[in-house]
């Protein structure tokens, strides 16, 4: 007799990868949001290096920042996964805003959230989750960008009740308008990287300051600095974790980093096929809309396979990074998982905007254009996080560890 077959309902969903309902219904409201509030804001933000105060403050008023963080300190108590889709939606209609929500909501909310004692959480999460004051991560330095831990220059030594930092931090998102700067630095030389640990700095602590504000080729409405600890007296119950153990920090929360930035590539991949499908139809050369030549229609078959894939994958790295214990990240299969992500949706991401650049023609190389600034925008997400090179090398690395 036959064996009874499999119960199907307990098979995974051939559409596993997709939102469920509740996660479509948040990624449409940031959409809207999005397209009518952040969208109108993209030309000044990129002619002007600015940035728009009422941002975060939108941002709070919605509900999308302190996603991951408690209902008593202003938070959303949501999930990983949802912050992820507001940067989604925002990287479609505004790049910029994207990226310093990103900075702000992951690199330095979140960290905090879930690093830091209570009595840190008290004192700076309700802040950050009202868009009061506007947060940053402070890792990069001139000498130490792919190796950021080893080549680590900046230290902090204890005096008595405070902790004195010294040296300096480079290509830093949201330096210049950062109220709270979460900051890495070398509490023990002869360590090496086991000898970092992690602080949060306040605008205003003494020896704190903004040496300049970066001129970027693109993303330049999310301002980028460069930071200045000179004998910077930070209070020692500033100290995020445990003294020298700042590198689980680091290594957890740039896997989370690669997971969130990869969002932003979807959503500007998003809109960059958006917008070449609406230009080849519309656009007529030869008597006829472009979109009717088949390299142009070439062009839109394979942009669509890869918004389609990066989708997929993004999707699947932020539901395995969505409960991702505190302390662990940095190696395994996360570590390779979200790099090989990050590293797809980078790349796909700058294909898919040449293509939609080529399909613009002379149009895409004008640089008032929207798809000029995706275009001028999109190489940085193939530096940013890791570049290229240092995600094959952890995906490699880790496949050499069986």
């Amino acid at each position: 007799m036959p064996q009874t077959p499999v119960d199907l309902v307990n098979r995974p969903s051939p559409s596993s990868f997709e939102l469920t309902a509740e996660q479509q219904a948040v990624l449409d409201q940031a959409d809207r949001f999005a397209r009518a509030e952040m969208a109108p804001l993209q030309k000044r933000m990129d002619d002007e290096e600015w940035w728009p105060p009422e941002v975060m403050p939108a941002l709070a008023r919605m509900g999308y920042l302190g996603v991951t963080a408690p209902a008593e300190l202003g938070g959303a108590e949501g999930d990983f996964f949802t912050s992820g889709l507001i940067a989604q939606a925002l990287g479609r209609a505004n790049p910029s805003v994207s990226l310093s929500y990103v900075a702000h909501e992951n690199l330095c909310l979140n960290n905090i959230q879930r690093n830091a004692n209570a009595d840190i959480r008290r004192r700076y999460l309700p802040r950050l989750c009202d868009g009061s004051a506007i947060g940053c991560l402070a890792l990069t330095e001139p000498g130490a960008g792919s190796d950021a831990l080893g080549s680590m220059s900046t230290t902090a030594r204890r005096e008595g009740d405070h902790y004195v930092l010294n040296g300096t931090k480079l290509y830093i998102t949201n330096g210049p308008v950062a109220d709270v700067a979460l900051v890495y630095a070398k509490t023990d030389r002869d360590k090496g990287a086991k000898g970092i640990s992690a602080f949060i700095v306040e605008k205003g602590f003494p020896g704190f300051r903004v040496a300049q504000k970066l001129d970027k080729m693109g993303f330049r409405g999310s301002v980028t600095a460069e930071l200045v600890f000179d004998e910077c007296r930070v209070p020692a119950a500033n100290l995020v974790g445990v003294e020298n153990q700042g590198v689980a920090v680091v290594m957890s929360g740039l896997d989370l980093e690669r997971a969130i930035v990869a969002m932003i590539n979807l959503g500007m991949a998003e809109r960059a096929f958006e917008l070449a499908l609406d230009y080849a139809r519309t656009r007529r050369q030869f008597g006829r809309p472009i979109g009717e030549f088949q390299m142009v229609q070439s062009k839109l078959a394979d942009m669509y396979v890869l918004v389609e894939t990066i989708r997929t994958f993004c999707y699947r790295t932020m539901a395995a990074a969505n409960d991702l214990e505190i302390g662990a990240g940095g190696r395994g299969d996360i570590h390779k998982l979200t790099a090989a992500c990050i590293l797809y949706a980078a790349e796909g991401c700058t294909k898919v905007i040449t293509e939609a650049v080529q399909v613009f023609g002379g149009a895409g190389y004008m640089r008032e254009t929207e798809i000029n600034r995706l275009y001028r925008a999109t190489k940085l997400l193939e530096i940013g996080a890791g570049t290229s090179e240092i995600r094959r090398l952890i995906i490699a690395g880790e496949l050499m560890k069986g």
